[in-house]
């Protein structure tokens, strides 16, 4: 990387992703000496086990606000996805690994439908997954006949899946494995394609991307597209994690991959943002998640220091655009 582009990334994107990386590292540290038995093995564990799904939805959803997007429906799609993946083990009774693919298959279907929405129909991104939320949570509650669906327990032949996707095994975390693994493919992606390329172009300046003959209505599909697949596989950490999965639920979940993406240097504007930001975001929440349980704080002071860390960010990001535009 040639000198000048390395200090314009620190002062740019990098800068935001050193922020978050010393918010993570003085988090963790205040936790550890405030926190109840927060220095533990077991409160290791359980930052790594809460982060997985919100993880994979915000992977989706960096490609999704790189291209200058938003995708409201990813929490909804989430829950969905594991709600029809239990119709289809407990009522339909399909095995198991079929059941997780029909988990899959729901969230890529919704992803789809919003890229068709927004790339061939135009529609705003807001208003498009906005619609897609409610849509979501009504017709697989619909299809579960407002029924909560359960998942086998661990101990169950069919509960392998657990094992496979969440659980810690021989002291390695799965969920982790799993997380890291689509991350690199992605980052993959990002990097070395025209998906990568196009994404970040169409964030940047979709007009210029146009009149260079570009089809942008198509790879608008298909980011959409991955950020439902990804919601799929958030799906079935979820139904891993909680094996009850309640109809009409998962609205505010979005809202946790949003925040990782722009604790991570992830610019609302588009044109901005990288997986390993991203990445950095969702272990920022899920300390602080854990850390406040750790100091006995309840649920609405988790939701309340989360948004100041958004609003912080969002700070942060807003000022050093500033200074690129007035450098210009």
């Amino acid at each position: 990387m040639p000198i000048n582009r390395l200090i314009a990334y620190i002062k740019g994107p990098g800068q935001q992703k050193a922020i978050a990386l010393a918010a993570l590292a003085a988090l963790y540290t205040f936790f550890c000496i405030f926190g109840s038995h927060f220095a533990s093995r077991e409160t290791l564990i359980s930052i790594f086990d809460s982060s997985y799904y919100t993880g994979f939805m915000a992977i989706g959803m960096t490609l999704v606000i790189i291209s200058a997007g938003i995708d409201l429906s990813v929490g909804t799609v989430t829950v969905g996805s594991a709600l029809v993946g239990g119709v289809a083990y407990t009522v339909w009774h399909l095995p198991m690994g079929v059941a997780l693919v029909v988990i899959v298959l729901t969230g890529t279907l919704f992803g789809l439908i919003n890229g068709l929405l927004i790339g061939k129909l135009d529609l705003p991104p807001f208003i498009a997954t906005l619609g897609s939320q409610f849509i979501s949570m009504g017709l697989c509650s619909v299809v579960a006949r407002v029924q909560t669906m359960r998942y086998p327990s661990i101990s169950h032949p069919d509960g392998w899946f657990k094992t496979v996707f969440f659980k810690t095994v021989s002291g390695f975390p799965m969920g982790a494995l799993w997380v890291l693994l689509f991350f690199v493919i992605t980052v993959i992606l990002l990097t070395y394609t025209k998906l990568g390329n196009y994404t970040y172009a169409i964030g940047d300046n979709e007009e210029a991307v146009r009149l260079s003959g570009i089809n942008i209505a198509n790879w608008k599909v298909v980011i959409y597209t991955i950020s439902g697949f990804f919601s799929g596989l958030a799906g079935i950490i979820y139904a891993a994690t909680f094996s009850s999965i309640t109809p009409q639920t998962g609205g505010g979940l979005e809202m946790y991959a949003i925040a990782a993406c722009v604790i991570g240097g992830a610019s609302l504007a588009g044109g901005v943002g990288s997986l390993t930001g991203t990445l950095i975001g969702v272990l920022v929440i899920s300390v602080l998640k854990n850390g406040l349980m750790s100091m006995w704080l309840p649920v609405q002071w988790q939701q309340f220091f989360i948004g100041l860390v958004v609003l912080a960010a969002v700070l942060v990001d807003v000022i050093r655009s500033k200074k690129a535009h007035n450098a210009k």
